[in-house]
């Protein structure tokens, strides 16, 4: 007889690995969930319909809730295998990323994933800034819309908008999905001021709005001071060139007067010699 012996070490590890697999059982009874397909909204499109349906359940379901962006939505948890979450207004603002979520009594939870996609929609921004010179300026862009955006910053040169030249060092962009803004530093009047324009753009489209800049002169906090002194000064010269002017014509002349006073008393006393 053929001496018995230890087992190939190829054989020993073909053997453990096989008792590693999961059975026929345990396939079947993992979580399968049919799922709807990824949506992109339409501006003033119909309302979407999301819909999850559990064919699979590796345990008695518990219950059944849509979350969005990382949070359970509202009025969705329900004890059903069929789930659905309606956009009765698709906006922007309603894009992200939706899962549906099966809670079982004694397996893990299990959930499927539908990106509902949307152009960025600049929501708030800046019309204008109005700042003195060597002050610093910022402007900033929020949107909503899914996937985040990808911000750029552009200057109207020549009425091209072009991307930011930071050759001066003193322009500083901080962007972190659905926001952004740009600060200028040292701001200086001949070179800064004008129209800078904020672009969003995703996979599904792109939106840009602007913001006008001003710089005003290091003397711009005077201008209100300096036109009261002006005001002062011109009230004065008329006062006094009025007062010049009127002068000759109030004051009486008294050489006249004296000599018509003596005529009249000549004048008198001839009239008493003529009586006598």
């Amino acid at each position: 007889m053929p001496r018995s012996g230890p087992l190939p070490a190829a054989f020993s590890l073909l053997l453990a690995t096989a008792a590693l697999l999961p059975g026929p059982a345990a396939a079947q009874n993992e979580p399968r969930i049919n799922a709807s397909e990824d949506v992109v909204i339409h501006l003033y499109g119909p309302a979407i319909t999301l819909q999850c349906n559990l064919t699979t359940s590796p345990s008695p379901l518990s219950a059944s809730y849509w979350v969005k962006n990382g949070e359970e939505i509202p009025g969705t948890r329900k004890p059903s295998n069929t789930t659905e979450y309606k956009i009765l207004k698709p906006r922007a603002e309603e894009s992200g990323e939706y899962l549906c979520v099966f809670v079982f009594s004694n397996s893990p939870i299990a959930n499927a994933t539908i990106e509902v996609r949307a152009t960025p929609d600049i929501t708030g921004h800046k019309r204008s800034e109005n700042k003195n010179e060597g002050q610093e300026a910022l402007m900033y862009c929020k949107s909503v819309g899914f996937p985040h955006p990808e911000w750029v910053w552009r200057k109207k040169v020549n009425g091209v908008f072009e991307d930011i030249n930071n050759s001066s060092g003193r322009f500083f962009i901080s962007n972190k999905d659905n926001y952004t803004e740009l600060s200028i530093t040292n701001l200086q009047i001949n070179e800064d001021p004008g129209e800078y324009q904020c672009n969003a753009t995703n996979q599904v489209g792109s939106v840009s709005v602007t913001t006008i800049l001003r710089v005003r002169s290091h003397l711009a906090p005077l201008w209100p001071f300096l036109g009261i002194l002006a005001e002062i000064v011109i009230l004065v010269v008329i006062i006094v060139v009025y007062e010049k002017r009127k002068r000759p014509d109030e004051v009486p002349d008294a050489g006249p007067m004296k000599t018509n006073s003596t005529n009249n008393h000549k004048d008198k006393n001839l009239r008493q010699r003529n009586t006598n």
